[in-house]
């Protein structure tokens, strides 16, 4: 039986263990009131630091915590997850030397059919993508294993690696690490069969968000670190720009994930730095990377250091969401970020709703996704006390599968 809130399994593997409240919160490193709030459902259990120190005190992977994939009735929620298996048979039967289909289109046609991937993947149209990825994976390693010449075989390479960008990301949103990790490493492998300094950077910065949090929040922080060291000496374009500052973002979200304030705040910095030499352009930018993207980080990592309120949305209304344009998967993480951060105080609970339905109006499949927003909603419909907020609060549980 899948239940309500985090807090909620959270008490119900603390048992399973047989841990006391004052024995878990010893081990993660965090008060015993807060616990005892979560477990009643009083407190968003959302920030990736705490979810990963409960989750290595109860020696449980972080899946087990947070729960797996919540399939409902509502096919906007629902449907997103049919191509998975799809995704994973073409990532899982194909290799870099050998093909598990005879055909492919031409490359001037995958790669038109490339940027129709990255067009839906960036509005959040995961039963689309869903659609034409796993052909495209299959074509393009055909044209890897057995290519005309060597150009044809770099070509696909570089269309390969951009492929597995939506394939890892999207995977990851519906709630699926491990193939999320199959689509990096894939990505790395062929990186590296090109040898080329800037794909072997995005390559590394999928592997980065691809991987396990719990317990490796610093091996990702070094990671991250150690990725843009080595493509500092290659960045001569706006592409390499973008992604050095993609990998100094990842380090600075893992940085504050393990409580490296000062060490976060430096690191955006730096990114915003990198920002102000590429144009101020989310859209077409690899990665998003850009001085608007720069500041919706800032948002995001406000919320993982525990900002709430007020200065969530300070630092929003810094930002002008305009630019995001047609990319709505970046444009709506940062709407559910600022609700996520206003229902931390109940003065700001109202002005959450609105913002975490517009995040859900600008893409629906990926916010009725979204485990942090399932939480948040979870725990506000626990406390909610105005009949307005009530109805609003119920229509979103039930568009994510929560009791209401």
């Amino acid at each position: 039986m899948d239940e309500i809130t985090i807090g909620a399994r959270l008490r119900m593997l603390r048992k399973w263990r047989g841990m006391t409240l004052t024995q878990l919160a010893g081990l993660a490193d965090l008060s015993k009131s807060f616990l005892s709030m979560v477990e009643r459902g009083e407190r968003a259990l959302d920030r990736r630091s705490h979810i990963s120190a409960l989750a290595t005190a109860l020696r449980v992977s972080e899946t087990d915590l947070v729960g797996g994939p919540h399939l409902t009735r509502d096919p906007v929620q629902a449907r997103p997850h049919e191509a998975i298996p799809a995704i994973r048979t073409a990532l899982q039967t194909n290799s870099l030397g050998a093909a598990a289909v005879e055909r492919a289109r031409p490359l001037a046609e995958l790669a038109a059919e490339l940027r129709r991937v990255e067009s839906v993947s960036a509005a959040c149209d995961y039963i689309t993508l869903g659609r034409l990825l796993p052909p495209l994976l299959d074509e393009l390693h055909v044209h890897i294993a057995a290519p005309a010449d060597e150009l044809e075989q770099r070509t696909a390479l570089q269309l390969l690696i951009e492929a597995c960008h939506p394939a890892s990301t999207r995977a990851k949103d519906l709630g699926y690490p491990d193939l999320a990790y199959l689509a990096a490493a894939r990505a790395d492998e062929a990186a590296r069969m090109l040898g080329d300094p800037v794909a072997i950077g995005k390559a590394a910065f999928l592997r980065i968000q691809s991987m396990p949090r719990v317990g490796s929040w610093d091996r990702t922080y070094a990671a991250a670190l150690q990725a843009a060291e080595r493509l500092q000496p290659h960045v001569t374009t706006d592409e390499g720009i973008a992604v050095q500052g993609m990998l100094t973002l990842s380090a600075a979200l893992s940085a504050a994930a393990t409580l490296r304030t000062a060490e976060a705040e430096a690191l955006l910095d730096e990114a915003a730095e990198l920002a102000r030499r590429v144009p101020d352009d989310p859209v077409n930018n690899w990665g998003s990377f850009s001085t608007t993207n720069v500041g919706g980080w800032r948002v995001t990592i406000a919320v993982e250091v525990g900002q709430g309120g007020r200065g969530v949305l300070e630092l929003a209304e810094r930002i002008d969401r305009s630019r995001y344009g047609a990319r709505r998967s970046r444009h709506a993480i940062l709407l559910a970020d600022v609700g996520r951060g206003l229902a931390r105080e109940r003065a700001t609970s109202g002005e959450a709703i609105t913002w975490l339905r517009q995040a859900e109006a600008m893409a629906p499949q990926r916010i009725r996704n979204d485990a942090r927003v399932r939480e948040t909603v979870a725990v506000m419909l626990e406390r909610a006390y105005a009949a307005a907020a009530g109805r609003e609060l119920r229509g979103m549980a039930a568009r994510m599968g929560l009791p209401h």
